[in-house]
């Protein structure tokens, strides 16, 4: 089944909100490598991106009647996806306590040098850094440069200030 094609794609939602599990199943297996990558993201570790795929998962299956077809139904789960991991944070805020002393401490000095210091870090390089910094910066990183929400946004969302989500 192609995600590109309208009536595919209708069929598609329309099998999943009656509940066939044969369109169910269609879904998650087109879906399952370009939704675990954003899970991957924004978890730490293994185990909890497979927590948030599963959990996001049966979040687009109780909301797809939902969808309106206004944008792509990849773009809609990538965004349930994202917002689940939000609602991860949220849940286990204190957890993951945001400490203004602490963003200053942690804050990267940029290299006198000038030489780019990324210039041959691969993707995979990158990622792995990403993953190894704070629950809080992780998701910070990943909402500003990857999801392109602003900092006023993800101010909001997070319940933080817009100063200590751009210092992050």
């Amino acid at each position: 089944m192609d995600l590109k094609e309208p009536s595919e794609v209708r069929a598609l939602v329309k099998g999943c909100a009656e509940g066939n599990s044969k369109y169910q199943q269609i879904l998650y297996k087109q879906l399952y490598s370009k939704m675990m990558v954003v899970c991957h993201r924004y978890a730490n570790r293994p185990e909890d991106a497979s927590d948030l795929f599963q959990e996001g998962f049966i979040k687009v299956f109780q909301k797809i009647e939902r969808f309106n077809f206004k944008g792509s139904l990849e773009g809609w789960v990538r965004r349930i996806m994202v917002n689940n991991a939000i609602d991860y944070y949220r849940k286990n805020k204190n957890k993951y306590a945001i400490s203004e002393t602490l963003i200053e401490a942690e804050q990267i000095t940029e290299d006198d040098s000038g030489e780019n210091i990324f210039e041959d870090i691969t993707s995979n390089e990158l990622l792995a850094f990403v993953q190894h910094l704070s629950p809080v910066y992780q998701l910070v990183f990943n909402l500003y440069v990857l999801d392109e929400y602003s900092h006023s946004e993800i101010a909001n969302k997070l319940g933080i200030s817009e100063g200590t989500s751009k210092s992050i």
